[in-house]
C-alpha cells in the first residue's frame, strides 16, 4: 500500500547534486528507482530523478523494517528516502557523478508501487519505436531524452531574456484564424456558432504580427505555436513552436544582426560554445550552383563543378541533349572514395538520383592505373582528359556526373553530396556552421497549376531593382528575405515586407488572385497599409529544429515531449480520434466515408 507524504518529508536536495562537499548531511532525496541490488546482507538503490542517479545504501546498521522495505523495491517504484551522505570510499563509480557519495538511509517510504514495464528505462537498451511512442511517458525517464527536454527549455529561456532586453513586447497572436494560403494545409477548425465557417489553425502568426508592426508596438516576439497540414520527416511534425519576432524601422541587415545575437548567446549559455560573428553570406543563386542546395552543409566540401565547357563539343547524347535543351553538365569528386563506391554502391546512387527527377548518373571510378568510366566509347581522349583536369580526378576518386535541366542537376548533385558526405564520414562531429542564404527567387512556377507562386510568401518585399520586372518576367525576381541555415537544416526564415498597399495589390495579381479573390483573403490587410505602415520584416526561427542540432539528435522526436509519427498520429493517447456524434450534429458536420 503507498505511503504518504507528511510535512517532514521535506526533499532537501535533488540526487544529481550531492557530492563529496555533502559529506555527513542530512538530506531527503526522491525519485524512482532505476534498480535495486540485493546483495544478501546489503541492499543498494539507484535513485533517479530529472537530475541525475544516486546510490541508496541499506546494511547491518539500517533498521530492519527499513532493510526490508529496500528489498522489496522493484524498477520504477516512486520512493522518498532520509539519511546521511556519506563517501564510498573504494567503492567510487566513476560512470556517475554522484558516484563518489551514497546515503546511508535511515527512512524509506513508497510512495508508489509500478508493475513491471514494457520495456527497461535504459538509454543502453534499445526498445523499437511504436513501444516507446505507446508508452513515452516512461521513454521521458531516459536521461538522454531529460537532458534534451530541457536543453530546448533553456533555449526558450535564453529567447524570452534575450530579446526582452532588446526591446521586445512579448504579444500572443490567435490560434483559430482565417484560412489563409501559407504554402501548406491548413488544419480546420468548425464554428458550432457559424455553422458552414471555419477557423484554422496558424501556420504562422504572419499577418499578425506585420498588424502589431502597423499598431506601433515596434517590436514583437512570440514562442508561438505553429500548425501544418503536412507530411512529416524526421525534421518536421504538424505542430511546432517557432521563435517568431517582427521589428519596425529596421532593414534586413538588423535583422539578422538581432538573429546571430540570440544564437551566440543561446550556444554560449547552453552549450558554453562561442559563434563566431558575423556569420556568412551566401546567395540563394550561389548556394544552388555550390552546394545545390538553398541549405547547404558546408562543414565538408564536395562542391559542385560545371564541366559543360569542357563536353559542350562532345557528341555523347545524353551531354548534347542537356546542353541543347539549355541545362548543364555537371559533377561532383568523391576523393579516395574508390575502394568504398564500388559499382554496386554507385548503382544504389543512381537509383536515388532517378527517385529525385534524374535520368541517370555518369561516372568514372579510378581504382587501377586507368579510370573505368561509363560513357568512355562515347568520348575522345581529349575530351576525357579535359573533364578530370577540369575536376582534378585522381587515382583512388569517383566522379560522378548528372545532365539536365538545372532544376534536376543541382538538387540531384546536392542530395547526392549529402549522402556521400555522412558514408564517407567527411562531416566532422561537434562543429557548428552556420550561413545565411539571401535574395531567394520571390516566385516559383507550379507545374500542377500553370501559375506563380511564391517561394516565402506573398508579403515579402522584393528588391527595388527586380520591381520593373515583376509582371514581365516574374521567375526573375529575387526577394529581401533569408534563411539561416546550420550544418544543413534551415533553422529560420524572414523577410522585408510590403508595406506599399499598391505594391502588394500587384503581387497578389501576378500570384493570380482575382481583385474579389484578394477582398475576400486579405482586404483587411491590404486595408491596414493604407493608414501608415512603417517599414518592418521579422524572422521565424524553429525552435525545435535548433533544439535537435544543439542535441545532435537524429529527430525532432528527440526533443518534443509527445511527438506525432510519420501519420501524423500521437501513439500513447490513440489520437486524431472519432469525434462524438453528437458533437458533430452540434457542428453541423457529416462524415462521408470516401469511396474508392
Amino acid at each position: 500500500m503507498a505511503e504518504f507524504l507528511t510535512e517532514k518529508d521535506k526533499r532537501t536536495h535533488y540526487c544529481g547534486v550531492l557530492n563529496e562537499k555533502n559529506v555527513g548531511e542530512q538530506v531527503c532525496v526522491m525519485g524512482w528507482v532505476q534498480r535495486c541490488r540485493d546483495l544478501g546482507a546489503l541492499c543498494f538503490i539507484d535513485l533517479r530523478d530529472r537530475t541525475g542517479v544516486l546510490q541508496l545504501a541499506f546494511d547491518e546498521d539500517t533498521e530492519r523494517t527499513v532493510f526490508e522495505k529496500a528489498k522489496g523495491c522493484h524498477a520504477e517504484y516512486v520512493v522518498a528516502a532520509h539519511g546521511t551522505v556519506r563517501a564510498r570510499g573504494g567503492a567510487v563509480n566513476t560512470n556517475m557523478a554522484t558516484g563518489a557519495v551514497e546515503i546511508a538511509v535511515t527512512e524509506l517510504k513508497i510512495l508508489s508501487a509500478a508493475q513491471t514495464p514494457p520495456f527497461e528505462v535504459s538509454d543502453t537498451k534499445k526498445t523499437k519505436d511504436e513501444t516507446a511512442l505507446r508508452y513515452r511517458y516512461l521513454d521521458l525517464r531516459r536521461a538522454s531524452l531529460q537532458k534534451n527536454i530541457k536543453m530546448r527549455h533553456d533555449i526558450a529561456r535564453v529567447a524570452r531574456e534575450y530579446y526582452y532586453e532588446n526591446g521586445f513586447y512579448e504579444i500572443e497572436t490567435p490560434m483559430m484564424i482565417k484560412p489563409t494560403p501559407e504554402g501548406a494545409r491548413d488544419y480546420i477548425v468548425p464554428s458550432r456558432i457559424h455553422k458552414g465557417s471555419f477557423y484554422a489553425l496558424p501556420q504562422s502568426p504572419q499577418i499578425y504580427k506585420q498588424l502589431l508592426m502597423l499598431s506601433g508596438f515596434d517590436r514583437y516576439i512570440q514562442l508561438a505555436r505553429c500548425f501544418r497540414d503536412e507530411d512529416l520527416r524526421a525534421d518536421r511534425q504538424p505542430e511546432f513552436t517557432q521563435i517568431d519576432l517582427e521589428m519596425s524601422f529596421a532593414t534586413q541587415e538588423d535583422i539578422m544582426q538581432m538573429n546571430e545575437g540570440f544564437i551566440a548567446r543561446t550556444f554560449k549559455e547552453v552549450l558554453g560554445v562561442e559563434i563566431p560573428l558575423p556569420m556568412p553570406r551566401m546567395t540563394f543563386a550561389e548556394a544552388m550552383e555550390r552546394y545545390g542546395s538553398d541549405k547547404p552543409d558546408t562543414r565538408f566540401g564536395m562542391e559542385i563543378q560545371n564541366i559543360s565547357e569542357q563536353v559542350k563539343n562532345s557528341q555523347f547524347v545524353v551531354f548534347k541533349s542537356a546542353l541543347e535543351m539549355g541545362g548543364s553538365v555537371r559533377a561532383i569528386v568523391a576523393k579516395g572514395a574508390a575502394a568504398t563506391l564500388t559499382r554496386k554502391e554507385i548503382d544504389k546512387l543512381t537509383e536515388h538520383a532517378k527517385g529525385i527527377g534524374a535520368k541517370g548518373l555518369a561516372y568514372v571510378r579510378w581504382v587501377e592505373d586507368a579510370p573505368n568510366c561509363s560513357f568512355a566509347k562515347f568520348m575522345t581522349e581529349d575530351e576525357l582528359a579535359a573533364i578530370y583536369a577540369a575536376v582534378g580526378l585522381e587515382k583512388g576518386d569517383v566522379l560522378l556526373i548528372c545532365a539536365d535541366k538545372d532544376k534536376v542537376v543541382l538538387p540531384t548533385l546536392g542530395a547526392l553530396r549529402n549522402i556521400l558526405g555522412k558514408k564517407l564520414e567527411l562531416i566532422p562531429e561537434g562543429q557548428f556552421n552556420f550561413l545565411w542564404i539571401t535574395e531567394f527567387p520571390f516566385f516559383e512556377w507550379n507545374e500542377d497549376t500553370q501559375h506563380w507562386d511564391a517561394m516565402h510568401h506573398p508579403f515579402t518585399m522584393p528588391l527595388e531593382e527586380c520591381l520593373p520586372a515583376l509582371e514581365s518576367d516574374p521567375g526573375s525576381v529575387r526577394a529581401k528575405c533569408y534563411d539561416m541555415v546550420l550544418n544543413g537544416t534551415e533553422l529560420l526564415s524572414g523577410s522585408i515586407r510590403i508595406t506599399d498597399w499598391q505594391l502588394q495589390e500587384r503581387m497578389f495579381r501576378v500570384l493570380g488572385l482575382t481583385a474579389e479573390e484578394i477582398e475576400q483573403k486579405f482586404g483587411f490587410l491590404v486595408e491596414a497599409y493604407k493608414y501608415g505602415a512603417p517599414p518592418h520584416g521579422g524572422s521565424g526561427m524553429g525552435l525545435d529544429r535548433l533544439a535537435m542540432v544543439m542535441a545532435e539528435a537524429d529527430s525532432l522526436r528527440d526533443v518534443i515531449a509527445f511527438p506525432k509519427v510519420q501519420n501524423a498520429s500521437e501513439l500513447m493517447s490513440a489520437c486524431p480520434a472519432p469525434a462524438d456524434p453528437a458533437a458533430l450534429v452540434d457542428l453541423g458536420i457529416a462524415v462521408v466515408e470516401e469511396k474508392e
